[in-house]
């Protein structure tokens, strides 16, 4: 008898074993393609509809728009939609008269909020989305393999690119008094110190030195930043209680200056990288930068990456909440979910 249950515990161990390396081999396979790697189709063929979404505020705004203007004289289509954005409302409005009038690509001219406020709209439609980047950090051009610092070459895939499908995210944040809200996000959204730095960077600042200037914000944050008492579920399991400094739901990661915050992450395999991170002392953000810097594969104890459809987070007390990089409030719940395949995009 004591053979047999010998025998059934070996079995029932090398049970969970297979079982483990598939699920670890079938989240490999997941991520086992490069945002560019499947080939994008053709526009529609013949003349095209192009609708600008244009923030007038932005240094090269009108420089953009007579570009845009100038590629669709010159391939002998209608004159673009203008739609400009406004203080009260970022893009919602333009985007939706620009579906309306039957646009086939609608272009935000702006940064990251005017690209997001667009995209959120266009998901779920079969209307492309063009992008000329002209903001800080401009991150998803920068993870579609655009080059932000050539504004014509950027014009010219916007209205005559290519057209592939990305995954686009969902954040739903409950507030203290029950009010929820819903924010799409396009590469990575979060909660805690990443917003706290966001929402405390210095506008006047980013005017002058770009993105460097979350870097000044983040450093002000570190010392005395303690770490919060947050639950994470994944996928619908049971919430997990962790102690952290921020918590990230990545759909890419390409960040400014050239950094892959997670290298396995990627735009088109519908699934979300969470990145936990928790370092109590000056040490544990070294580590941080490090593995960082030079990719390394390894698991940290301060910092851990899980793959997941569908995160939840629950907090005792408001936690600041942001998706790609504009700061959308506080709450005590938080839950995510990824949309594969939701968006068409122009590219390269």
């Amino acid at each position: 008898m004591r053979g047999w249950i010998i025998a059934g515990a070996v079995t029932a161990a090398g049970g969970v074993a297979v079982a483990s390396w598939w699920g670890v081999r079938r989240l490999k396979e997941q991520h086992a393609r490069s945002a560019m790697a499947e080939s994008a189709g053709p526009p529609p063929a013949g003349p095209q509809q192009v609708a600008v979404v244009l923030n007038p505020i932005k240094e090269r705004a009108d420089e953009a728009r007579m570009l845009i203007e100038a590629a669709c004289r010159g391939a002998g289509w209608p004159e673009p939609l203008v739609f400009h954005t406004t203080k009260a409302d970022p893009g919602y409005t333009a985007a939706r008269r620009a579906l309306e009038a039957g646009a086939d690509v609608v272009i935000p001219c702006g940064g990251d909020g005017t690209v997001r406020v667009v995209a959120e709209v266009l998901a779920g439609t079969d209307t492309a989305l063009g992008l000329v980047p002209l903001g800080t950090g401009n991150l998803l051009a920068r993870n579609l393999d655009l080059d932000v610092t050539r504004l014509a070459q950027c014009v010219h895939t916007a209205v005559f690119g290519r057209q592939r499908r990305i995954d686009t995210a969902a954040l739903v944040l409950t507030a203290p008094d029950g009010t929820r809200s819903t924010h799409t996000f396009l590469v990575i959204a979060g909660v805690g110190m990443d917003a706290e730095i966001l929402n405390d960077t210095s506008e006047d600042l980013k005017r002058v030195v770009g993105w460097m200037a979350y870097t000044e914000a983040g450093i002000r944050h570190m010392p005395g930043q303690r770490r919060r008492r947050v639950e994470i579920s994944l996928d619908g399991a049971d919430f997990q209680t962790r102690r952290v400094r921020s918590v990230l739901f990545a759909n890419c990661s390409k960040l400014p200056g050239g950094v892959d915050f997670i290298p396995d992450s990627f735009i088109d395999d519908g699934v979300l990288d969470v990145a936990v991170m928790s370092p109590r002392s000056l040490i544990g953000w070294i580590a941080m930068y490090v593995k960082i810097m030079v990719q390394h594969k390894r698991q940290l104890p301060v910092m851990q990456f899980y793959g997941a459809h569908r995160v939840a987070i629950r907090v005792p007390e408001p936690i600041q909440a942001q998706v790609d990089g504009d700061v959308v409030g506080s709450a005590t719940r938080v839950d995510v979910e990824v949309r594969p395949s939701s968006l068409l995009v122009r590219v390269a």
